[in-house]
């Protein structure tokens, strides 16, 4: 009785999916010359010749949280860019955000495309923890950022040789030519008898 009920990975991956199908229809019906804003259910008085008031957005209050969210979006030939934030931020400040976001991916992708942020969604989430963690704006200097994704990249690099190891000592020793695989190894009162590696090779 009491329990909350609780929500399954899929259900949730679900959510997560209806959520980016709305944002994306809402961003694309949309005409370039209108303005980069959504808030959410939030209108304006007067407007149209029947005295209505002007409906800002669709977007509904239960996808993004409330009628205090907003999305803030660019639009780059063929990509979006859309952050979803509360009514405390500044829109200005956002679509400077996505800017530097762009211009950086643009400068470690060497021109970005859909493909980079396909299959290197992992550098991209790196990229955008560089310039925001738990909500907030940590860096906007592209140059600095740009020099920690490249210092990470080396880093994993270096790490790709030491992962590699295992397989080339195994190798090396697989390699190693013995007259016959010893069976028994004496060290002083210590006697280790050794299985039978012959399968493994």
């Amino acid at each position: 009785h009491g329990c909350p009920p609780t929500v399954s990975s899929w259900q949730a991956a679900e959510v997560q999916q209806q959520i980016i199908r709305d944002t994306f229809h809402l961003v694309l019906k949309r005409d370039d010359h209108i303005c980069n804003f959504l808030e959410c259910g939030r209108g304006r008085p007067g407007g149209g010749p029947a005295g209505l008031a002007l409906q800002l957005s669709l977007c509904p209050h239960s996808l993004f949280g409330g009628s205090d969210y907003k999305l803030i979006y660019r639009h780059y030939a063929t990509l979006y860019f859309v952050f979803c934030v509360d009514s405390s931020e500044s829109e200005l400040g956002i679509l400077d955000l996505i800017q530097v976001f762009v211009e950086t991916l643009d400068k470690c992708f060497e021109n970005v495309c859909e493909l980079d942020l396909i299959f290197h969604m992992d550098k991209v989430h790196h990229i955008l923890q560089e310039m925001v963690i738990g909500g907030m704006v940590l860096e906007t200097n592209m140059n600095e950022i740009v020099a920690q994704v490249e210092a990470q990249g080396k880093l994993e690099k270096a790490e790709g040789g030491l992962s590699a190891a295992p397989s080339r000592a195994v190798s090396a020793v697989k390699n190693i030519n013995l007259p016959e695989i010893p069976r028994n190894i004496n060290i002083g009162d210590i006697n280790i008898k050794v299985p039978n590696l012959s399968q493994f090779m």
